[in-house]
Protein backbone atom coordinates (compact mmCIF):
# COMPACT_ATOMS: atom_id res chain seq x y z
CA UNK A 1 0.00 0.00 0.00
CA UNK A 2 1.11 3.33 -0.91
CA UNK A 3 0.55 7.50 -0.14
CA UNK A 4 -0.03 9.34 -3.53
CA UNK A 5 0.29 12.53 -2.13
CA UNK A 6 -1.98 15.71 -1.45
CA UNK A 7 -3.29 16.40 -5.21
CA UNK A 8 -0.28 17.66 -7.65
CA UNK A 9 0.38 14.46 -9.47
CA UNK A 10 3.87 14.99 -9.24
CA UNK A 11 4.27 14.67 -5.32
CA UNK A 12 4.53 11.06 -5.60
CA UNK A 13 7.94 9.15 -4.67
CA UNK A 14 10.02 7.24 -7.61
CA UNK A 15 9.14 3.83 -5.82
CA UNK A 16 5.13 4.40 -5.95
CA UNK A 17 6.13 5.10 -9.41
CA UNK A 18 7.48 2.04 -10.14
CA UNK A 19 5.25 0.22 -8.06
CA UNK A 20 2.49 1.63 -10.39
CA UNK A 21 4.27 -0.07 -12.95
CA UNK A 22 4.50 -3.15 -11.86
CA UNK A 23 0.69 -3.60 -10.28
CA UNK A 24 -2.02 -5.78 -11.56
CA UNK A 25 -4.63 -4.16 -9.56
CA UNK A 26 -4.82 -0.54 -8.39
CA UNK A 27 -7.46 -0.33 -5.37
CA UNK A 28 -7.74 3.86 -5.28
CA UNK A 29 -8.85 6.31 -3.03
CA UNK A 30 -11.26 9.16 -4.76
CA UNK A 31 -8.59 11.62 -3.20
CA UNK A 32 -5.34 10.47 -5.72
CA UNK A 33 -4.88 12.84 -8.32
CA UNK A 34 -5.82 10.86 -11.93
CA UNK A 35 -3.03 11.82 -13.66
CA UNK A 36 -0.86 9.91 -11.15
CA UNK A 37 -2.35 5.91 -12.64
CA UNK A 38 -3.04 7.80 -16.01
CA UNK A 39 1.04 8.57 -16.45
CA UNK A 40 2.34 5.59 -14.67
CA UNK A 41 -0.23 2.35 -14.22
CA UNK A 42 0.72 -0.05 -16.48
CA UNK A 43 -2.47 -0.22 -19.44
CA UNK A 44 -3.82 -3.23 -18.58
CA UNK A 45 -3.67 -2.69 -14.95
CA UNK A 46 -7.36 -2.88 -13.20
CA UNK A 47 -7.85 0.18 -11.69
CA UNK A 48 -11.02 0.18 -9.09
CA UNK A 49 -11.93 3.27 -7.50
CA UNK A 50 -12.96 2.71 -4.17
CA UNK A 51 -13.90 5.91 -3.01
CA UNK A 52 -14.65 7.39 0.87
CA UNK A 53 -15.78 10.59 0.91
CA UNK A 54 -17.99 11.71 4.01
CA UNK A 55 -21.82 12.33 4.08
CA UNK A 56 -22.14 10.54 0.75
CA UNK A 57 -23.67 7.02 0.87
CA UNK A 58 -22.26 5.46 -2.07
CA UNK A 59 -19.09 5.35 -0.27
CA UNK A 60 -17.02 2.19 -0.08
CA UNK A 61 -16.99 1.25 3.49
CA UNK A 62 -13.81 -0.15 5.04
CA UNK A 63 -14.71 -3.83 5.17
CA UNK A 64 -15.55 -3.84 1.42
CA UNK A 65 -11.79 -2.41 0.91
CA UNK A 66 -10.27 -4.39 2.77
CA UNK A 67 -12.17 -7.64 1.68
CA UNK A 68 -11.72 -6.53 -1.82
CA UNK A 69 -7.78 -6.35 -1.45
CA UNK A 70 -7.50 -10.02 0.48
CA UNK A 71 -9.87 -11.37 -2.71
CA UNK A 72 -7.26 -9.61 -5.49
CA UNK A 73 -4.23 -10.85 -3.86
CA UNK A 74 -5.36 -14.16 -3.66
CA UNK A 75 -6.51 -14.77 -6.98
CA UNK A 76 -2.60 -14.20 -7.43
CA UNK A 77 -2.54 -10.34 -8.56
CA UNK A 78 0.00 -7.84 -7.46
CA UNK A 79 -2.28 -5.20 -6.04
CA UNK A 80 -1.18 -1.68 -5.02
CA UNK A 81 -3.57 -0.46 -2.51
CA UNK A 82 -3.66 3.62 -3.35
CA UNK A 83 -4.53 6.35 -0.94
CA UNK A 84 -4.26 9.99 -0.89
CA UNK A 85 -1.41 11.62 1.09
CA UNK A 86 0.01 9.62 3.66
CA UNK A 87 -1.22 6.01 4.58
CA UNK A 88 0.02 6.91 8.53
CA UNK A 89 -1.90 10.10 8.64
CA UNK A 90 -6.34 8.86 9.10
CA UNK A 91 -6.47 6.73 6.33
CA UNK A 92 -7.80 3.43 8.23
CA UNK A 93 -4.35 1.39 7.60
CA UNK A 94 -4.85 -0.75 10.26
CA UNK A 95 -7.68 -2.28 9.25
CA UNK A 96 -6.43 -3.38 6.02
CA UNK A 97 -3.13 -4.43 7.26
CA UNK A 98 -4.61 -6.77 10.17
CA UNK A 99 -6.76 -8.48 7.34
CA UNK A 100 -3.31 -8.95 5.08
CA UNK A 101 -1.40 -10.30 8.60
CA UNK A 102 -5.01 -12.81 9.60
CA UNK A 103 -4.58 -14.06 5.60
CA UNK A 104 -0.85 -14.53 5.53
CA UNK A 105 -0.22 -11.72 2.45
CA UNK A 106 2.95 -10.16 1.96
CA UNK A 107 2.81 -6.72 1.73
CA UNK A 108 5.08 -3.40 1.93
CA UNK A 109 4.10 0.57 3.02
CA UNK A 110 5.25 3.24 1.04
CA UNK A 111 4.96 6.68 2.29
CA UNK A 112 3.72 9.62 0.99
CA UNK A 113 3.37 13.34 1.27
CA UNK A 114 0.90 13.67 3.49
CA UNK A 115 -1.97 16.64 2.76
CA UNK A 116 -0.84 18.78 6.01
CA UNK A 117 3.12 19.35 4.44
CA UNK A 118 1.75 19.77 1.18
CA UNK A 119 -1.15 21.94 1.48
CA UNK A 120 0.99 23.99 4.41
CA UNK A 121 3.84 24.34 1.90
CA UNK A 122 1.91 25.29 -0.75
CA UNK A 123 0.24 27.91 1.13
CA UNK A 124 3.70 29.40 2.38
CA UNK A 125 2.78 28.45 5.98
CA UNK A 126 5.62 26.65 7.91
CA UNK A 127 3.94 24.74 10.31
CA UNK A 128 6.94 25.01 13.30
CA UNK A 129 8.19 28.49 12.02
CA UNK A 130 11.00 29.72 14.86
CA UNK A 131 9.28 32.66 17.23
CA UNK A 132 5.43 31.01 15.94
CA UNK A 133 5.18 27.48 16.87
CA UNK A 134 7.47 24.53 18.09
CA UNK A 135 4.68 21.84 17.44
CA UNK A 136 1.94 20.66 15.33
CA UNK A 137 -1.15 18.51 16.45
CA UNK A 138 -2.72 16.70 14.28
CA UNK A 139 -6.55 15.74 14.63
CA UNK A 140 -9.22 14.81 12.82
CA UNK A 141 -12.86 16.61 13.63
CA UNK A 142 -16.41 16.08 13.50
CA UNK A 143 -19.35 16.83 15.77
CA UNK A 144 -18.89 13.06 17.21
CA UNK A 145 -15.20 13.21 17.80
CA UNK A 146 -14.01 11.70 21.13
CA UNK A 147 -11.80 14.44 21.77
CA UNK A 148 -11.44 15.22 25.96
CA UNK A 149 -11.65 18.57 27.24
CA UNK A 150 -7.92 17.85 28.59
CA UNK A 151 -7.07 17.48 25.41
CA UNK A 152 -8.56 20.41 24.11
CA UNK A 153 -7.21 22.94 27.18
CA UNK A 154 -3.63 21.76 26.16
CA UNK A 155 -4.09 22.64 22.41
CA UNK A 156 -6.20 25.91 23.24
CA UNK A 157 -3.03 26.90 25.50
CA UNK A 158 0.18 25.44 24.19
CA UNK A 159 0.82 28.02 21.08
CA UNK A 160 0.99 25.19 18.81
CA UNK A 161 0.06 24.85 15.29
CA UNK A 162 -3.44 22.92 15.14
CA UNK A 163 -3.78 20.44 11.73
CA UNK A 164 -7.33 19.86 11.50
CA UNK A 165 -8.29 17.20 8.40
CA UNK A 166 -12.02 16.58 7.60
CA UNK A 167 -12.96 19.51 9.93
CA UNK A 168 -14.21 22.32 7.15
CA UNK A 169 -17.87 21.29 7.62
CA UNK A 170 -17.98 21.70 10.86
CA UNK A 171 -15.91 25.10 11.52
CA UNK A 172 -18.69 26.51 14.18
CA UNK A 173 -18.07 23.84 16.38
CA UNK A 174 -14.30 23.59 16.01
CA UNK A 175 -13.96 27.58 16.77
CA UNK A 176 -16.66 27.16 19.79
CA UNK A 177 -15.03 23.96 21.65
CA UNK A 178 -11.16 26.13 20.70
CA UNK A 179 -12.58 29.73 22.17
CA UNK A 180 -14.43 27.66 25.29
CA UNK A 181 -11.00 26.01 26.47
CA UNK A 182 -9.16 29.33 26.37
CA UNK A 183 -8.06 29.90 23.04
CA UNK A 184 -7.17 33.22 22.18
CA UNK A 185 -10.38 34.90 19.85
CA UNK A 186 -7.19 36.68 17.39
CA UNK A 187 -5.83 33.30 16.54
CA UNK A 188 -5.65 32.65 12.83
CA UNK A 189 -7.37 30.12 11.33
CA UNK A 190 -6.76 29.04 7.54
CA UNK A 191 -8.82 26.95 5.03
CA UNK A 192 -7.07 25.66 2.28
CA UNK A 193 -9.24 24.11 -0.22
CA UNK A 194 -7.75 21.90 -2.77
CA UNK A 195 -4.62 21.83 -1.98
CA UNK A 196 -1.51 21.78 -4.55
CA UNK A 197 -3.80 21.71 -7.34
CA UNK A 198 -4.81 24.26 -9.83
CA UNK A 199 -7.92 25.23 -7.95
CA UNK A 200 -6.04 25.64 -4.59
CA UNK A 201 -7.97 28.24 -2.53
CA UNK A 202 -6.61 29.70 0.79
CA UNK A 203 -9.20 31.79 3.39
CA UNK A 204 -7.89 33.41 5.92
CA UNK A 205 -9.86 34.41 9.30
CA UNK A 206 -9.72 34.19 12.68
CA UNK A 207 -11.48 32.28 15.48
CA UNK A 208 -13.58 35.38 16.55
CA UNK A 209 -14.29 36.13 13.24
CA UNK A 210 -14.97 32.86 11.25
CA UNK A 211 -18.70 32.12 11.85
CA UNK A 212 -19.41 35.22 9.98
CA UNK A 213 -16.55 35.43 7.31
CA UNK A 214 -17.78 32.26 6.26
CA UNK A 215 -21.10 31.83 6.86
CA UNK A 216 -22.67 30.06 4.26
CA UNK A 217 -19.18 28.94 3.02
CA UNK A 218 -19.36 25.14 1.34
CA UNK A 219 -15.48 24.05 1.38
CA UNK A 220 -15.01 21.35 -1.45
CA UNK A 221 -13.24 18.37 -0.61
CA UNK A 222 -10.50 17.74 0.61
CA UNK A 223 -10.18 21.12 2.89
CA UNK A 224 -7.52 21.69 5.44
CA UNK A 225 -8.26 23.97 8.20
CA UNK A 226 -5.13 25.09 9.70
CA UNK A 227 -5.45 27.22 13.66
CA UNK A 228 -2.72 28.83 15.09
CA UNK A 229 0.35 31.92 14.33
CA UNK A 230 1.86 30.31 11.45
CA UNK A 231 -1.07 30.93 9.39
CA UNK A 232 -0.06 34.65 9.70
CA UNK A 233 2.87 33.79 7.23
CA UNK A 234 0.32 33.02 4.63
CA UNK A 235 0.16 36.54 3.23
CA UNK A 236 4.19 37.13 3.51
CA UNK A 237 5.32 33.36 2.00
CA UNK A 238 2.33 32.69 -1.03
CA UNK A 239 3.80 31.55 -3.98
CA UNK A 240 1.32 29.55 -5.39
CA UNK A 241 -1.29 30.74 -7.51
CA UNK A 242 -4.32 28.90 -8.47
CA UNK A 243 -6.47 29.48 -11.47
CA UNK A 244 -9.68 31.50 -10.30
CA UNK A 245 -12.30 28.89 -11.52
CA UNK A 246 -13.98 26.34 -9.52
CA UNK A 247 -13.31 23.13 -9.64
CA UNK A 248 -11.71 19.67 -8.63
CA UNK A 249 -9.26 17.22 -9.63
CA UNK A 250 -10.84 14.50 -7.44
CA UNK A 251 -13.84 12.16 -8.87
CA UNK A 252 -17.65 12.68 -7.22
CA UNK A 253 -18.86 9.58 -6.24
CA UNK A 254 -22.24 8.55 -8.46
Amino acid sequence: MAGAGPGDPELITLKLQKRLQEADVIITDRLVHPAIIQNHAAPQAEVILTGKQGYNELSYTQEQISNLIVEKAKAGKKVLRLKGGDVAFFSNVLDELQLLRENKIAFEIIPGVTAASGASAYAGIPLTARGYAQGVHFITFNPNSQIPDTTWKSIASSGDTLICYMASKNLNQLTGLLLYHGASPSLPLGVIEQATTRFQKVFVTTLATSQKDFEGKEFLSPSLVVVGEVVRLHQLFNWFSGEEQEGSEFPELA
